[in-house]
């Protein structure tokens, strides 16, 4: 996975999609490259299951007119014990809530993407606030998770730790927490939620239509 900067002929210097531009070549990846974000923000929350250098899940939560991003390597959990690492990424245009494809083998994150789940989130006080001081509770009315859930940002040691990129989801105690040793929801509902496809047949897709006839 290529991580240089990529400047797709634009660049938005004075917009907070900058680093995601910077990092992608529109004349070759699928990803879209996002209009100007829009005055008022809405409430959309996704979540993209994507297999890039490792398998991770992308936690997106709509705020400011971007969707505000983690990666979570091992995806979320409905056990409120099980706290899950989730790392801020760049922000990304809202178009990128509809996305599902495989991003170029040699792009910024090449590997298939697949929409895990999508709905609404309320937040549970100032979202400014909470990504400011560390600690963002919302509520998720999604196909697959629901009722309220937390991210917690670590201070620590590292580099990361203090540039306050290292945060942790976790599932609030409710009606749709599950104890410990339940199965995993990501686990029990691997497939999209528009296409009903897996990661694997999104990858296996893509490599059909790139073959050429009589390769």
């Amino acid at each position: 996975m290529k991580t240089t900067a990529r400047t797709g002929g634009v660049r938005r210097r004075d917009s907070t999609l900058a680093l995601y531009h910077a990092k992608r070549d529109f004349a070759r990846t699928p990803e879209p490259r996002g209009a100007a974000p829009p005055k008022r923000s809405g409430s959309l929350f996704v979540i993209q299951k994507h297999d890039a250098t490792r398998l991770h899940y992308d936690f997106r939560l709509e705020i400011d007119g971007v969707l505000k991003s983690w990666a979570i390597p091992r995806g979320p959990s409905l056990d409120p014990a099980d706290k899950r690492l989730a790392m801020r990424t760049e922000d990304h245009p809202v178009e990128y809530g509809s996305f599902e494809g495989t991003i170029p083998e040699g792009e910024y994150g090449g590997g298939p993407v697949l929409l895990w789940d999508r709905g609404t989130w309320t937040p549970v006080g100032d979202p400014a606030a909470g990504l400011r001081s560390g600690e963002l509770k919302f509520i998720l009315e999604g196909e697959k998770l629901h009722g309220g859930w937390a991210l917690i940002r670590i201070r620590g040691r590292t580099k990361r730790d203090r540039e306050g990129r290292t945060w942790l989801l976790v599932k609030e105690r409710d009606r749709y927490a599950k104890r410990a040793g339940a199965s995993a929801i990501t686990d029990t509902r691997p497939e999209s939620v528009v296409s009903g496809r897996r990661l694997e047949e999104i990858a296996r897709r893509t490599r059909t239509r790139s073959r050429r006839p009589g390769s």
